[in-house]
């Protein structure tokens, strides 16, 4: 392993433990807040930011980004992503031990499911060198483009239906985790530019709208699926959608690899497997004593 590797590791999992308090921080200030509406943007912005709560959510959170970012720049997206998805198993014991707030039997089993996917995919990651910052452009517009879609469709999809669903925060919890895969997939491509052209070739990159739209997008989604969810689905929903998205970017757009044996591809597919029904098991059947969700429409 590489200095550099280590220290994007090491990184990552920083920002894993940080990004996990932030979003319960944020969790709490966002419940205190009226519901985030689309209607009105900058009024709802403004009311989260009013909570102390959001608003040290938010500064940790910035924090956990800077730290990603560098991540990035030193180490390979998909082995970035992995190291980041360990920080899931940390939720379960943030939530209870420093929030109060309740896990459930499911949760709990949702979240070592999780945790066994994710040291599958850890294992079977092939040795890498370097940062893998080139992409093809070509790749990168399918790769967002669906993405963004992605996106999209789960936030829309509860309301062309009629009225959302009462898991509609944890379906809004993985519409932000796609959207944000679709900034980190940006910021990526935007280390690599930087390393090749500067300060002045990532003001000029298209890559640098698209990391800016899916960061406002995902910020108001991950608001409203704050209101709406309880914290630990909504959190690791969150955060795994963000790391799936960022492993498949990682070996779709910039090239990392994937296991050179059947057994290692076939671990990897069971990998990704137990992660979906996990993601399907976090949502408890009724909702766990707590914040009363905000009822107000988005």
């Amino acid at each position: 392993m590489t200095l550099s590797l280590g220290i994007g590791i090491f990184l990552a999992l920083v920002c894993a433990m940080a990004a996990n308090l932030g979003f319960l921080c944020k969790y709490r200030g966002a419940n205190t807040a009226p519901a985030v509406t689309i209607r009105h943007p900058f009024r709802s912005a403004r009311e989260l930011y009013s909570s102390k709560w959001f608003a040290v959510g938010m500064l940790i959170a910035t924090a956990s980004w800077g730290l990603h970012v560098a991540a990035m720049a030193l180490a390979p997206m998909s082995v970035v992503q992995v190291t980041l998805a360990a920080g899931v198993v940390l939720i379960a014991v943030m939530a209870d031990r420093l929030f109060g707030f309740e896990v459930g039997p499911r949760q709990r089993l949702g979240l070592w499911m999780i945790a066994g996917a994710l040291v599958i995919l850890g294992l079977t990651q092939p040795s890498v060198h370097g940062a893998h910052s080139q992409f093809s452009p070509a790749a990168m517009i399918s790769f967002e483009g669906t993405l963004f879609g992605v996106g999209g469709l789960l936030i829309a999809g509860p309301h062309v239906r009629g009225e959302p669903t009462r898991h509609y925060g944890v379906i809004l919890g993985a519409a932000a985790g796609v959207l944000f895969g679709v900034s980190d997939t940006a910021i990526k491509a935007l280390t690599g530019i930087a390393l090749a052209h500067g300060a002045m070739g990532v003001f000029e990159s298209p890559w640098l709208i698209v990391a800016i739209a899916a960061s406002v997008i995902s910020f108001y989604a991950s608001a409203r699926a704050l209101q709406d969810g309880e914290p630990v689905p909504v959190i690791a929903v969150t955060g795994t959608a963000a790391n799936i998205a960022g492993i498949s970017g990682g070996i779709l757009v910039f090239g990392d690899p994937m296991p050179a044996t059947v057994i290692g591809v076939v671990l990897q597919s069971v990998g990704f497997v137990l992660v979906i029904v996990a993601c399907a098991l976090m949502p408890a059947p009724v909702r766990s004593a707590g914040v009363a969700p905000a009822t107000q429409a988005a």
